[in-house]
């Protein structure tokens, strides 16, 4: 049976997935949202900090898409997403290429709220983090 974690997690995909970024009800007003790699590394606290710093994800893309390809419950309070990226470039206002990446997401939550939420644009640095083997699967697949 999913936990509440693991429901909460799915929830907040569920929009992504359609690219709605907009609610940020599932947050802690104090979150910790830090980006690991990619082009955008950084550290950003509260919601407003958490809104900078995603905006800047998607100041350069059009249609960005988040989408789970598994979800893991670590322990009682982490959840790790493992997900796909897609995204078309724009330049002045022209579709520029292609972006399409496998990373991870790592949700930290007490209490009904994700408390610290740490983005890999590379899967294997998260699994670097985390220690044990990838294959260590608690979760389930995605549909």
């Amino acid at each position: 049976m999913p936990s509440l974690n693991l429901d909460l997690v799915r929830s907040i995909l569920a929009d992504w997935e359609r690219g709605d970024y907009s609610s940020v009800e599932w947050a802690d007003p104090e979150i910790e949202f830090v980006v690991t790699d990619g082009p955008s590394p950084g550290v950003w606290t509260g919601v407003a900090g958490m809104a900078e710093g995603f905006a800047g994800y998607l100041i350069g893309w059009k249609d960005y898409r988040t989408e789970a390809d598994e979800y893991r419950e670590l322990d009682d309070e982490r959840v790790l997403v493992l997900t796909r990226v897609t995204a078309r470039g724009k330049a002045g206002g022209l579709v520029a290429g292609q972006m399409r990446s496998q990373g991870a997401a790592l949700y930290h939550i007490r209490a009904g709220k994700v408390t610290r939420l740490v983005y890999y644009w590379d899967r294997d640095r998260a699994f670097a983090d985390l220690g044990p083997s990838p294959e260590g699967d608690t979760g389930d697949a995605a549909d």
